[in-house]
């Protein structure tokens, strides 16, 4: 037997029994006639008690432990003296009588402690030794119990698990896949998913009525904190029903998670067109744990003879409260340097403050009257004391600008408190997005998104301008500004599939090529169906107040999409490519 008990379960209770504990060398302390060793595994950390007057040669082998050593102690559970209130073992201690080495270890190149001084590099590469520190391996236990969770809720509401393939077809709507070469189809390959999205649409054709999975997905696309290149969504879909019943199932669900795993109850989640998150907001995905809404100014603020205004399709501010005299000249340029940023775009940044001895001043008060500039506060709601912060512009631009200067603000001001969560329904986006430089419209969802039962007609018999004002049956789960999960109402119809490929720029060859299957299945009585898919390991990070979702996944991917420990991707034997028929291609373009 290895251990009794592990390094996380003794208690006062527990003063006198014999016990033996296994463990890693966290830390070990000298005082002459005594030695401590804390031992840690999963569970918890105990503290090791060696005394030279009981058995000097113990103790002497017990001072050449090194960290991370791996070893067995025995001993008998005894009251600490001096008792740690941090450490949930911490009344109690081991009398070690005995311990065995099981494994000795080099010198760790960084501390295994909760705050580490490893870079990301180094804990990646040693991504084994990363994962003992607390902070990551509570991550991954973290969303262990999340995925149990979720399965628990969802079986209980009558889904069926089903796991669906891994090698499919390539698809050019999307991110851009990766590929894998067949060997025994030579020239031929398989893609890896993106989404289950068309097999959980058959599911439904084949009257499985309720399906999830928590699977793997793959997108080779550029990296940013919350973005990996394999990624696991919460994938689900439901037959016979409607946008209401997908969103109460899903509404229940969060609220299950926030309830089992945070202990924190939700109220019902409102819902919020994506015509009015933009207009209030600037993005479609609101952070709602604080104000600060945009207020247009357009008809107060042109006409008065500064051409910047006078020239701009769209004028739009925030109110900071508070902050006309928390923010300095330096500071206000401070905040115009960022806001011309490359990331942010803008041109520039017109402020009004409203202080609280009654005056006025702005950046642009030459151009305008204290009267005038009044009435902008007056519209935005401000009081004596806050300051206006507006910019201008193209109206969409514009819009995504000020999103990103509210969001700063939000941030500077501490408005985003720790533990507050705001999760919102975000419904009736565009269905099709117009892509000016090539051409041709783009989903803004995927292919598969019913427009709303309204919108059909018009969708079947339209021009290209009513293409434009169409509504998708979509909806967004958004928690504290962050895109937790999205989904729709699918289409079910033959015809109107082809007219949606064709409004996306399928020829009828490329559409039967790529997705006959699938409309082939909606001939043989395809029901009416909906679902949605979290990205999980985003869900993870939000609800733990995290930005990063690489800790909540065990073997990430660096920003350049490479895992360190392994060194992934690396060349393959010229064996190997001329097995899968790629020897010839892969010379040709490494001499190229």
């Amino acid at each position: 037997m290895y251990r009794s008990h592990t390094c996380g379960a003794l208690r006062i209770g527990d003063v006198g029994r014999e016990v033996q504990l296994s463990g890693w060398v966290q830390a070990s302390r000298d005082f002459g006639g005594m030695t401590f060793i804390d031992l840690r595994d999963r569970y918890g950390i105990t503290q090791l008690v060696f005394n030279m007057e009981d058995d000097a040669g113990l103790c002497e082998r017990a001072r050449k432990l090194g960290r991370e050593f791996v070893i067995r102690a025995n001993g008998l559970v005894r009251e600490r003296s001096n008792k740690n209130p941090n450490r949930e073992t911490g009344d109690v201690e081991i009398e070690v009588r005995s311990f065995e080495v099981l494994n000795a270890s080099k010198v760790p190149p960084f501390t295994i402690e909760d705050e580490s001084d490893g870079g990301d590099d180094l804990r990646m590469k040693f991504r084994y030794l990363d994962m003992r520190r607390n902070p990551v391996k509570e991550k991954l236990v973290f969303r262990s119990n999340l995925a149990l969770e979720t399965r628990k809720y969802l079986t209980g509401q009558s889904f069926v698990e089903v796991e669906t393939p891994f090698l499919i077809k390539s698809t050019p709507e999307g991110a851009r896949d990766f590929v894998v070469p067949s060997r025994m189809n030579p020239g031929q390959f398989y893609a890896l998913p993106q989404s289950p999205q068309t097999f959980k649409q058959i599911l439904m054709v084949a009257g499985l009525d309720r399906y999830f999975q928590i699977v793997k997905c793959f997108r080779d696309e550029d990296l940013r904190a919350d973005r990996q290149p394999e990624f696991t969504q919460i994938d689900c879909e439901m037959a016979f029903v409607t946008r209401a019943d997908v969103l109460s199932t899903f509404e229940g669900l969060t609220k299950h998670l926030f309830r089992a795993t945070k202990g924190i109850e939700l109220p019902d989640f409102p819902v919020m067109t994506y015509d009015e998150a933009m207009q209030r907001f600037g993005s479609d995905k609101p952070d709602t744990r604080f104000g600060m809404e945009f207020v247009e100014l357009n008809d107060l603020a042109k006409g008065k003879g500064f051409r910047v205004f006078d020239e701009a399709e769209m004028v739009v501010g925030i109110c900071a409260q508070g902050q006309a005299e928390a923010y300095s000249n330096k500071q206000i340029n401070e905040l115009t340097d960022w806001v011309k940023r490359p990331q942010i775009g803008a041109k520039g940044l017109v402020y009004v403050k409203f202080n609280t001895d009654g005056s006025v001043k702005s950046s642009v008060g030459k151009f305008y009257s204290d009267d005038d500039l009044k009435e902008w506060g007056s519209k935005a709601g401000a009081e004596a004391g806050d300051m206006l912060l507006i910019l201008s512009g193209e109206a969409e631009k514009t819009r995504k600008q000020l999103n990103e200067l509210r969001l700063e603000m939000g941030r500077r001001m501490g408005l985003m408190k720790e533990g507050d969560f705001k999760p919102l329904w975000v419904i009736d986006f565009p269905l099709l997005e117009w892509d000016e430089e090539a051409g041709r419209f783009h989903a803004m969802h995927h292919p598969f998104t019913s427009p709303k039962k309204e919108d059909q007609e018009r969708m079947l018999t339209g021009d290209h301008e009513t293409m434009k004002s169409l509504r998708a049956d979509a909806y967004d789960l958004v928690i504290n500004g962050v895109e937790i999960g999205g989904g729709s109402i699918r289409i079910h119809d033959r015809k109107l599939q082809e007219r949606n490929f064709k409004l996306l720029g399928f020829t009828d060859e490329e559409a039967e090529a790529q997705f006959g299957f699938l409309m082939g299945a909606f001939e043989y009585g395809a029901p009416p169906h909906g679902g949605i898919a979290f990205g999980f390991d985003r869900l993870c990070a939000v609800m733990d107040g995290e930005t990063s979702i690489r800790d909540y996944i065990a073997f990430p991917k660096n920003n350049m999409g490479r895992d360190v420990m392994i060194d992934a991707p690396s060349p393959v034997s010229g064996e190997q490519l001329e097995e899968l028929h790629l020897e010839s291609t892969y010379q040709g373009e490494a001499e190229g």
